[in-house]
């Protein structure tokens, strides 16, 4: 196992459970003993100036469900028994990925800067049919750094709650504990030594706003701010140079941010709120993460509270009530134990919870919760398979009875779904 780590952006995971990277991009920690490389000019001493490295996973699952989960093909919550209830099976090859990893030439910078870079798409883009879908961008960067420091521009995860629950859901949590996602940023961090076995990391981010509300409403126009996402993390790690000490790594982040709308039409009954142009919305958020290894077992969790959590997946997927035209303030987080039975083998257990303000919504989502369990068999190099136990309760909210027209109103009974999944996934 290892802990020497950081949130840095070169994560070779699905959206998920592989471990933290190292503060220097990593080359494909999946990749066959011998890897293709692609070599191009050289420098005066002979030396490639750039070389470049495919990777790639091949990840299918099978997936089946007592109640129709949202979105389907992975669980984000699950609708009300009243509107779905009924059972599903999904299989699902989509996310399927492929990239490269990119080794530039050094930079005579800080103490000597090498430079690296990384692409890589996966097939949760727009599709007509699940067999014809569309790519989708999932890491763009490229990247200046050292020991100490690291700067990067481009597409990658967010500075903030950078761990992840070990689920085989695809979608790892999300709206239901665990916040972040990836976004275009610029990125700055440094490392600072304590000594052999201790360092302090330092990261700040300047992030594109990304607006997710209204997408489809014809009287809501979405507007991005004239300012950035600010993100921030210290973290303080431990790593013993022998193995009967744990490791510890603790975190404590933060956003800052703002979201605007021109509400271009009356909005929904019973308040009905008059048109309203330049509505702007602060999004923040702050966040603890930790995580511990020793010997065979490792914990990891995160908390966070903020507001606005839309864009970085919190909020159970409800950033700003369109009622009350107010940003939704809520509160979650998770905690998995995973235990290595085998150096091939390995157990994970987890749970996580959202639980939104009542305050801030009329209707919608209210609460939402995951607890998991799985065992995830490596095969051979590169070779795993998996299955996973899970089950998801989502609870909903509807004050406007007596108000509006019923045929107006959500269903508000809670949602309830036991999932089986199995997975094969080969790393190359």
């Amino acid at each position: 196992m290892t802990l020497w780590a950081s949130s840095s952006a070169g994560l070779r995971a699905d959206d998920g459970q592989l471990p933290i990277v190292p503060p220097a991009p990593v080359v494909n920690e999946s990749s066959s003993s011998q890897p293709l490389r692609l070599n191009f000019p050289q420098s005066a001493a002979g030396e490639s100036m750039l070389r470049v490295t495919p990777y790639g996973s091949l990840w299918a699952s099978l997936i089946a469900a007592t109640s129709r989960t949202s979105p389907g093909d992975f669980t984000l919550w699950v609708p009300s028994d009243e509107a779905q209830g009924e059972g599903a099976l999904t299989i699902d090859a989509r996310r399927t990925r492929i990239g490269i990893d990119v080794d530039g030439p050094e930079l005579d910078l800080l103490g000597g800067l090498s430079s690296s870079g990384q692409v890589e798409f996966d097939f949760f883009g727009e599709f007509v049919t699940e067999n014809r879908a569309g790519a989708r961008l999932r890491q763009a960067w490229w990247d200046l750094h050292n020991d100490d420091y690291r700067f990067l521009i481009g597409q990658t995860w967010d500075v903030i709650s950078p761990l992840k629950p070990r689920m085989l859901n695809f979608s790892v949590g999300w709206a239901g504990g665990n916040i972040g996602f990836r976004r275009a940023q610029f990125r700055a961090e440094k490392y600072v030594i304590l000594d052999q076995e201790t360092r302090i990391e330092l990261q700040s981010s300047l992030n594109q706003d990304i607006v997710p509300d209204f997408p489809t409403d014809a009287g809501v126009r979405r507007e991005t701010s004239d300012w950035p996402v600010l993100e921030g993390r210290v973290a303080w790690i431990h790593r013993p140079g022998h193995g009967t000490a744990p490791g510890i790594q603790i975190g404590l982040s933060g956003h800052i941010g703002e979201t605007g709308f021109d509400f271009l039409a009356v909005g929904p009954p019973p308040l009905s709120l008059p048109p309203e142009d330049d509505a702007r919305f602060i999004t923040w958020s702050w966040n603890l993460d930790a995580r511990l290894e020793w010997n065979r077992f490792s914990m990891q969790a995160e908390l966070f509270q903020g507001a606005n959590l839309s864009a970085f997946l919190g909020g159970i997927g409800q950033g700003v009530c369109p009622c009350l035209r107010r940003p939704i303030h809520t509160m979650g987080g998770w905690f998995d134990l995973s235990y290595e039975i085998h150096k091939q083998l390995q157990a994970n257990i987890g749970f996580g919870l959202e639980d939104p303000d009542d305050g801030d919504l009329l209707m919608g989502r209210s609460f939402n919760q995951f607890l998991f369990t799985n065992l995830v068999l490596e095969v051979a190099e590169g070779l795993k398979t998996g299955l996973e136990l899970s089950y998801w309760k989502t609870k909903y909210q509807e004050s406007r009875e007596g108000l509006i027209d019923p045929a107006l109103l959500i269903a508000d009974a809670p949602g309830r779904a036991v999932t089986i999944e199995w997975m094969v996934r080969y790393d190359f």
